[in-house]
């Protein structure tokens, strides 16, 4: 994967942790129920996130294996 695929997937991940997280703190209406999980989303989105930094990092020369 090439550095600027890296950026953009880290971005994209940044940007998709945010709206779920906006979401959240958005006040909940009563009886109505939110369709949207935020939660998972939320983790799936960082930890996309700081799978790409570790690759980032590896790009940049860094051994982060054994």
């Amino acid at each position: 994967m090439t550095l600027a695929v890296t950026l953009t997937l880290l971005a994209a991940s940044l940007a998709a942790a945010g709206f779920p997280i906006w979401l959240e703190r958005r006040p909940a209406e009563p009886g109505k129920v939110r369709l949207l999980p935020t939660t998972p989303l939320i983790f799936l989105s960082i930890l996309i996130a700081v799978v790409m930094l570790v690759h980032l990092v590896n790009l940049m020369g860094v051994h982060t294996g054994h």
